[in-house]
């Protein structure tokens, strides 16, 4: 069977018919981990965050339970995270072909995937998504900290509470934004995506089209012999 990768509209047929591995059991067991966890953080934090709100408390059995596993799902969420991070933070070390694809994001937003510059295992959005997911996982734990044993705080030292309130609510606007992002990549703009973070797959035509220098490292293709 031919892989060769140019030109992509003749070989993409071929390619795709053989899978790669994208991602291991370890790493889908904790991205879903950590999915599920930042789900209730959103569900539970929206439900504090305004009384219009409020009844998203009811879907986790009200007000009390949720008050009570917030901030414990804070910390497998926050665990989920420094994991990924030893695990992938070589692969997100933002290089030049990044920038360079970052250059050429408006060809990747209209799905004109043969104008991008190849890149690794991760591209440059993805890598944006992960740095600041990471970041901001950091503020909202110390400033959660504050926030789960605000009693403990004397009240010349009022100030630090209320700024912990103000990071926390903060931060998690702009994770809910990236999360957004993240799906809507995930699971539309990027067909395929979604399900090599089920089962752990991709087609050689999936993984020359989004991410050509990991497809030549994971088979073990020359770029000259292609």
């Amino acid at each position: 069977m031919s892989t060769g990768a140019v030109p992509h509209s003749i070989t993409a047929a071929d390619r795709s018919q053989e899978l790669i591995p994208r991602y291991n059991f370890g790493e889908r067991v904790n991205h879903w981990l950590g999915a599920l966890a930042y789900v209730y953080l959103l569900v539970t934090g929206l439900a504090f965050w305004s009384p219009y709100l409020y009844w998203l408390a009811a879907i986790v059995g009200g007000g009390a339970t949720a008050r009570f596993w917030h901030p414990w799902l804070g910390l497998v969420f926050a665990a989920s995270l420094f994991w990924t991070f030893e695990e992938w933070h070589r692969d997100m070390q933002i290089d030049d072909s990044d920038r360079a694809w970052g250059k050429a994001i408006p060809d990747y937003i209209e799905n004109r995937d043969d104008k991008l510059p190849p890149v690794g295992r991760f591209n440059f959005g993805q890598k944006l998504f992960f740095w600041g997911i990471f970041y901001s996982a950091i503020f909202l734990l110390l400033s959660g900290g504050v926030l789960w044993y605000t009693e403990a705080l004397p009240w010349s030292l009022r100030f630090v509470r209320y700024a912990a309130i103000l990071i926390h609510a903060s931060v998690a606007l702009i994770t809910i934004g990236l999360f957004l992002i993240h799906v809507y990549m995930s699971a539309i703009l990027e067909e395929g995506s979604l399900g090599s973070m089920i089962h752990g797959y991709v087609t050689r035509g999936w993984a020359w089209t989004f991410h050509r220098t990991w497809y030549y490292e994971v088979t073990g293709k020359s770029r000259l012999k292609q």
